[in-house]
């Protein structure tokens, strides 16, 4: 039996059903809440409000705002549950919500704040160049502006460089602890992070595994800031700060070779190339693992990773992220015996190799 539904009933399915542009129009307009966030982070307002809460006026004076834009900004911190506040009269208190407390304010251990200072001087205005991009296939930052590319400006540069380092490891510390915790590596004796820059994936899993020699090896002008991290850290004596050019040196032996954030930096030969390095430093049991945001085979859900190798084209041109399955098939080339993927924290996972 077929029943008819009344006529206002389906009136309102059929309304319901219809398609509504509010999600294209909140991604169209999604920088608007980037920007907010960004010049936030910028301003240091988080980490102002880290020491206690504060009336809009107090926050004016200390971070220097504008009368006209003061409460518009906070406000719209509010609204994207950034901040918070205790009511809604002239003389409200703003202060941090959990997230923001944690995340990001500096004198928080848990800051990743670093990886936002670097969108908002970098990233945010070269992502403006996408479209052309899109259509040369060319890298659109400092290569772009000044001629030089994109790391040879941070190693000119010793305070940018430290800068990206940090923003690097803040991003990465939540990934490089589930890493130290559901990874197997009572097999392994040493370690060797290729590209480790401030040593915090070798310092995570020497903290987490005591038997493990951890290495960290980068260039030589990143060699005394790892050394002086790692110090800072109480693991002078535990983790090595070693200089590697990782392009045009062999890699050293060890019984785990891992790289963070690294392989995604390079195009499809050069890729090749280091994980054949890897292979070579390994012994029969050895593993290689790259932890990137790797890219699901179907490539439909993880819409960070994808992003990410849009922002590889931005970066250097032909560098680009990528699945699961083209990682073993690159590694299983390289005389691998097998792969699996191992998921970390959000849209990150380590892919991993075992000779």
């Amino acid at each position: 039996m077929n029943a008819e539904l009344p006529i206002h009933s389906q009136r309102d399915h059929e309304r319901a059903a219809a398609p509504s542009p509010a999600r294209i129009l909140e991604m169209g307009m999604a920088f608007w809440a980037s920007k907010t966030l960004l010049s936030a982070v910028e301003l240091r307002l988080f980490s102002v409000l880290g020491e206690g809460p504060l009336s809009a006026d107090e926050i004016e004076d200390e971070i220097g705002l504008h009368p006209r834009a003061t409460r518009d900004f906070l406000d719209a911190l509010v609204a994207l549950k950034m901040l918070d506040r205790t009511g809604d009269d002239a003389g409200a208190l703003y202060y941090n919500t959990p997230e923001a407390a944690q995340f990001l304010d500096k004198a928080s251990p848990a800051y990743v704040g670093g990886i936002l200072e670097m969108a908002n001087d970098r990233l945010y205005p070269f992502w403006a160049d996408l479209t052309p991009a899109l259509l040369t296939g060319k890298p659109q930052n400092e290569i772009k502006h000044s001629g030089r590319a994109m790391f040879e400006t941070l190693y000119a540069e010793p305070k940018r460089l430290e800068q990206f380092m940090d923003a690097m490891t803040g991003v990465s510390r939540a990934n490089f602890e589930a890493f130290a915790n559901r990874f197997d590596f009572m097999p392994y004796r040493s370690m060797a992070d290729i590209g480790g820059a401030t040593g915090l994936l070798s310092a995570t899993v020497a903290r987490a595994h005591p038997h493990l020699a951890c290495t960290s090896y980068d260039l030589p002008v990143v060699t005394p800031i790892a050394e002086r991290r790692l110090s800072e850290a109480g693991l002078a004596e535990r983790v090595a700060a070693k200089p590697i050019d990782f392009l045009a040196d062999d890699f050293p032996p060890a019984d785990l070779i891992t790289m963070g954030m690294i392989l995604h930096d390079w195009n499809l030969e050069q890729k090749k190339a280091l994980i054949a390095k890897a292979y070579r430093a390994l012994p029969r049991g050895g593993a290689f693992v790259a932890i990137e945001n790797i890219i699901d085979d179907a490539r439909r859900e993880n819409a960070f990773g994808l992003l990410m190798s849009l922002n590889m084209l931005i970066e250097f041109g032909d560098a680009f992220d990528f699945t699961g399955s083209d990682f073993a098939s690159w590694c299983l080339e390289a005389g691998f015996r097998h792969c699996e993927v191992l998921p970390l924290a959000g849209p990150a996972s380590a892919a991993i190799a075992y000779k």
